[in-house]
């Protein structure tokens, strides 16, 4: 069996093998200039490309799979993962709209859900069928995408990097990867809203960074990666597929919304800070853990 390498030297050799493993599915969604190339398999692919370089690491350190937190969290933390999304989505998106940054609602696409959800000739009975269904059993798609992600930023990366570090810089690192893991289809691809690159860039690197200290907070409170799995998962849905389609432009709305413009990261930051408040709770949690492994040896 290999010897286990140090901490760090795990960290970096999941890094490097997450990047080499992308590279592929890089270069097939900028060949085919979309996110939705290849019917959208590639952005699928390169979406599980942590989990294979966290397998990958494990493998070659002589691990188990079973040390990526595998454990169902308990409810409330569970219930915590599904909520904070759509609590901090909602709150930067009434600051949007009550400020008129963008309108609300985007009568626009709401007629085009009459065709879309083929339930009612009213664009507010479509709506409202497609936000409750969308919001409800479209979780289960997002989640088996964002699983992929997760079995290695979360699973992996998080507790890897928490071995030797504080949660400060746990949370930091983590959040900084995981966003310059975006920056090829950011900069040469159209995942963007509309903004030029460098403000796109810069807003969607603060939105990662903030909320990756949930993440990361999330993760190593409740021992289990299926909370990263559902927040990230409950983002990318609210976000993207409720919010941002529900928001009318007017004239500069893109600078303001969705992953790429300034609110979300500004509320993200705000949330990002009240978790990193709570990180003294980080070490009770630790302490208790290993009393309770000692009592039951």
């Amino acid at each position: 069996m290999a010897e286990p390498r140090s901490s760090r030297s795990q960290a970096a050799m999941y890094v490097f093998f997450v990047f080499l493993f992308s590279s592929l599915f890089y270069f097939l969604i900028l060949r085919g200039h979309s996110l939705s190339a290849g019917g959208g398999v590639y952005t699928l692919g390169i979406m599980w490309c942590p989990a294979l370089a966290a397998f990958a690491t494990l493998r070659l350190n002589g691990r188990c799979p079973t040390d990526l937190g595998w454990k169902w969290p308990a409810r409330k933390y569970a219930l915590m993962s599904w909520y904070i999304p759509l609590l901090y989505a909602a709150i930067a998106y009434a600051i949007v709209w009550l400020s008129g940054l963008g309108g609300f609602p985007n009568h626009e696409f709401m007629q085009g859900l009459v065709a879309r959800m083929g339930i009612s000739n009213s664009p507010a009975i479509s709506t409202i069928m497609y936000v409750l269904l969308t919001g409800s059993f479209g979780l289960v798609g997002s989640l088996a995408r964002a699983l992929g992600e997760e079995i290695g930023w979360r699973g992996f990366l998080v507790p890897e990097l928490s071995k030797t570090m504080g949660f400060t810089s746990t949370a930091l690192i983590s959040g900084i990867v995981w966003a310059c893991w975006h920056y090829p289809i950011l900069i040469w691809g159209d995942y963007n809203a509309g903004t030029p690159s460098w403000y796109g860039l810069s807003c969607f690197t603060v939105m990662v960074v903030a909320i990756a200290v949930v993440f990361a907070w999330l993760r190593l409170k409740s021992g289990s990666l299926w909370t990263g799995a559902m927040l990230h998962a409950s983002h990318n849905l609210y976000v993207q597929a409720i919010f941002t389609p529900l928001t009318q432009n007017r004239g500069k709305t893109a600078w303001f919304i969705d992953e790429f413009g300034a609110v979300l990261p500004i509320v993200a930051v705000a949330f990002a800070i009240y978790f990193w408040s709570r990180r003294h709770e980080l070490e009770s949690s630790a302490v208790a853990q290993v009393e309770l492994s000692a009592a039951s040896a």
